[in-house]
């Protein structure tokens, strides 16, 4: 089994705000870069999307250790979710777990692989992970930049 190294990122600017994703596939000396950013998100659904992305990219069942710097993307996925699912969907509250919809997504993602789920700081110098913000970063910019060039018509 083929085993890749992914690297996740997030990022908003206001929560919720423009938010943008960025991830580093990583298999042998092999690299490729995605990304993607939303108008209107939170950082969570940011962290989440990055996820979900890197392991659809990944093409064919694979052993996978995925680094991400949201601890609740991390226990999300490989602790609660267990609960939630028992719950139909319902924190211990009784309320609706927030991001259901891409909980739902990441878990049918993570399930086509081996996933080994790991934490990092973030903005602590990992250069993965720096990486992985500043195309997060980067992102948000160009939606940004893009809709500055378009506005929208006024109705």
């Amino acid at each position: 089994m083929k085993h890749v190294i992914i690297f996740t990122d997030g990022a908003c600017r206001g929560n919720p705000g423009p938010g943008g994703w960025g991830v580093l596939l990583r298999y042998g000396k092999r690299e490729k870069m995605l990304s993607g950013a939303e108008s209107n998100t939170t950082n969570n659904r940011m962290e989440m999307t990055a996820a979900i992305q890197a392991l659809a990219a990944v093409s064919e069942a694979c052993k996978i250790e995925l680094y991400t710097d949201s601890k609740y993307l991390q226990q999300g996925i490989s602790e609660w979710i267990i609960n939630w699912k028992k719950n139909n969907w319902k924190t211990a509250n009784k309320k609706p777990v927030k991001n259901a919809d891409l909980w739902q997504a990441l878990e049918e993602q993570a399930s086509k692989h081996q996933v080994t789920w790991h934490w990092v700081k973030g903005h602590n110098g990992h250069m993965e992970n720096e990486l992985v913000d500043k195309i997060a970063n980067q992102a948000i910019d160009e939606l940004l930049e893009s809709q500055s060039l378009h506005p929208k018509e006024k109705e």
